[in-house]
């Protein structure tokens, strides 16, 4: 059937969408979310679309499409393509079968993967198979070819050197941004890092977004590997380059509900690592209320698991558990962040981030091999080589080479009621109220924190203090405070 393209401006982020008139569908007994195959006149090749039926905005015999189909077609609106009926895809087949509870082999995932990557699948389908690993679990075997799957499926980064070495943390504390400390030892050192990080998502900063405020971010597999082989290491957003791209669309479907299948998971995290390129990789799984794993328990549970997965994947792993009951730092929010970072880089900084980046760097040159690394740690930062690192990271990227950390307009301080002792800050809280501030968007918004656990303090006693650049988010706060008061004393 031949069909008159017009263009639809709307994008899906993925699936290919084409829109029919009612009465086009009618002829050719087409239903909803079934799919056609389209192609230009007289073509050899085309692709396939998931169909929407509409009775408004599409003339009989047209055929609308969504920005990512239209642009795919590369044909001038008004164009007659080929349109015809499509049979679903295989992995269809193989998404009931999971949802059965019967266990998918390597081929069945990869062709799974394989449709994902090529937008063959819509979001619904996409959703039943996320469930059917939530609600069914994946086994080893699951875990290990998903993950090599969503690897082999995307593109990778490739280093000649033999050891190549990256770092996870599970996440949830509030600040904690010890990845921007470790990344310039580790390449001052002489090993290279290549480390790709994620946004926030729900809490007031991610690595990304912290690392945003010093230099560019989103940069191309090319200059990743540019930036990476001038020095040693990169500090980039993972989803700016196409690494492990299969696993960006299951996370597009699992976070709206929150759906973290453990086997998911562990395919999410390992995948990342080794699409970029890592030998070598460290995985920091802090525990504590308020944090994602809740208790030790479960902590070492997740532990085990990414011992066994990794040894499959022929990744050399060290697992840290750690405390994650409180914020680690000083900053919760992008500028804030980064000032902490570029402080203990420079000898100074918050103590409790300072230590905890010197544990990981640390642990990270005995994964590697090396024979008693703290000295090398401490001298990377006291000897200034680690923050010339930094810079020099931040020049590669695009940012300034002296570069200045903004600062929010407005402030205000929190302060103690009463004399006491703090027996809870609440990661959650924290990361709440710097949100509403206006962070990780306003890259200046956040909470600078000044009191920690354990400690005494008296009344008047300033506990933190709100930044925006927006007197009214500080004024939205200050009247939900104590709905929304982050510390127990």
């Amino acid at each position: 059937m031949k069909l008159k393209v017009k263009e639809i401006n709307l994008s899906t982020g993925g699936p290919l969408i084409a829109v029919l008139n009612e009465k086009t569908a009618k002829k050719i007994s087409l239903f909803p979310k079934e799919r056609i195959h389209i192609k230009k006149i007289r073509a050899k090749d085309g692709f396939t679309c998931v169909t929407n039926i509409s009775s408004k905005g599409i003339k009989e015999n047209e055929i609308g499409l969504f920005q990512e189909a239209f642009h795919k077609l590369k044909i001038p609106e008004g164009t007659h393509i080929e349109m015809t009926l499509e049979e679903k895809p295989r992995s269809i087949q193989y998404i009931k079968k999971k949802l059965n509870n019967e266990e998918l082999n390597e081929t069945e995932i990869d062709t799974i993967i394989k449709d994902i990557v090529n937008n063959e699948l819509s979001e619904v389908e996409l959703a039943y198979f996320v469930s059917g690993c939530y609600t069914k679990g994946l086994s080893i075997n699951e875990t290990v070819n998903l993950t090599n799957s969503i690897v082999n499926n995307g593109e990778r980064l490739h280093f000649k050197e033999e050891i190549i070495v990256d770092k996870h943390c599970s996440g949830g504390v509030a600040g904690n941004r010890t990845t921007m400390i470790i990344v310039p030892i580790i390449a001052s050192l002489g090993y290279k890092m290549p480390k790709t990080s994620s946004r926030a998502i729900t809490s007031a900063s991610g690595t990304s977004d912290t690392m945003e405020v010093l230099a560019p971010v989103t940069l191309s597999k090319e200059k990743i590997m540019e930036v990476v082989n001038k020095t040693n290491g990169c500090m980039v957003w993972g989803g700016g380059v196409d690494l492990a791209s299969a696993d960006d669309k299951m996370i597009t479907v699992r976070h709206p509900l929150n759906l973290d299948p453990i086997g998911m998971l562990l395919a999410s995290i390992l995948a990342k690592k080794k699409a970029a390129g890592a030998t070598h990789v460290l995985i920091d799984i802090p525990y504590g209320l308020g944090v994602k794993v809740k208790s030790k328990k479960e902590a070492k549970q997740l532990m085990k698991l990414f011992y066994k997965v990794s040894k499959r994947l022929g990744l050399k792993i060290k697992v840290l558990i750690t405390n994650g009951s409180q914020p680690i730092g000083n900053g919760i929010g992008p500028a804030l962040e980064a000032a902490d970072v570029l402080s203990v880089l420079q000898g100074d900084g918050p103590n409790d981030l300072r230590e905890k980046a010197i544990f990981l760097a640390t642990e990270m040159l005995k994964l590697v091999g090396e024979k008693d690394p703290l000295p090398k740690v401490l001298n990377a930062i006291e000897s200034g080589n680690a923050y010339k690192k930094m810079l020099e990271i931040i020049q590669a990227q695009g940012g300034h080479k002296y570069p200045i950390i903004p600062k929010a307009k407005y402030f205000y301080n929190v302060n103690a009621t009463k004399d006491g002792k703090i027996t809870f800050i609440d990661n959650q809280k924290i990361n709440k109220i710097a949100t509403m501030a206006g962070a990780p968007d306003e890259k200046t918004a956040g909470v600078y924190l000044r009191v920690r656990a354990n400690r005494e303090i008296k009344k008047g006693t300033t506990m933190f203090t709100i930044y925006s650049n927006n007197e009214r988010n500080i004024d939205a706060i200050k009247r939900r405070l104590k709905e929304i008061n982050p510390i127990t004393y």
